[in-house]
């Protein structure tokens, strides 16, 4: 299990993004009310922003609440449009920072929450699917969101809409194996997402769009996406769910 947020809205610290709210992500690192199995979000953590539209991150692979600096630096740093997200390590995978995401490319960024079953049998297909990923490293980290990170940058780069290149990851991959298949990417302008075996809110006012595994506080607001559906999400347009 992983947890990961998405944020569109005026701009607001990266420390209000991560750590305000009862059940702010910082909290579900430790204390995650919605978990599949694993307690603890703590093999590392990353925030992605967009600078002058370009991506920008922070990754680490400590856990979120241990980062002192992270949350000092956080403050000081404001963003119109971020993903952020906690990782809790699949038994076979390194605990490193190039394993924390979000991912990388162009003007995207990339989450995976969740898992492939099997993975070692369906790695070489995947890649395969994904073909060459030129410019792209963190298609080629040690873990299993890699390649579904690479399939989606080829289905961006042919020119799929943010939300089309996830949902084509997830009937690729869920062909291949069984699992669970939670994306949340961003362009810097527009939030995508899935849910796929785990679970997802979003809540919409204010101007705001924010895309959570779990809620952040207990306001009405949130609302709970159902299982195997496609969200997305831009300013002008408001939130779509529509399924997968």
């Amino acid at each position: 299990m992983c947890r990961h947020i998405g944020y569109l809205g005026p701009g607001r610290t990266l420390e209000s993004l991560v750590f305000d709210g009862e059940h702010s992500l910082e909290t579900q690192a430790y204390a995650p009310r919605m978990t599949q199995g694993n307690l603890l979000n703590a093999d590392g953590f990353g925030v992605g922003w967009y600078q002058d539209g370009r991506p920008v991150r922070f990754r680490r692979a400590q856990p979120l609440w241990t980062d002192q600096s992270f949350r000092e630096v956080a403050g000081a740093v404001r963003a119109s449009c971020a993903v952020a997200a906690i990782r809790s390590a699949t038994v076979g995978f390194p605990v490193d920072e190039s394993c924390a995401q979000p991912f990388r490319a162009g003007t995207w960024l990339f989450s995976h929450n969740g898992k492939i079953e099997g993975y070692d049998g369906v790695e070489a297909k995947l890649r395969e699917l994904a073909g060459d990923v030129a410019g792209v490293p963190d298609a080629r980290a040690p873990v299993d969101s890699a390649p579904l990170f690479a399939l989606a940058v080829r289905h961006w780069r042919e020119g799929r809409a943010l939300g089309d290149g996830l949902a084509a990851v997830v009937a690729a991959v869920a062909a291949l194996a069984p699992g669970r298949y939670n994306l949340l990417a961003s362009d810097g302008t527009s939030l995508a997402a899935t849910t796929w075996g785990d679970s997802l809110f979003v809540r919409e006012g204010g101007g705001e769009i924010r895309i959570a595994s779990e809620p952040l506080d207990d306001g009405p607001e949130w609302r709970l996406v159902p299982d195997r559906s496609l969200v997305t999400a831009a300013l002008a347009s408001g939130v779509s769910i529509a399924p997968l």
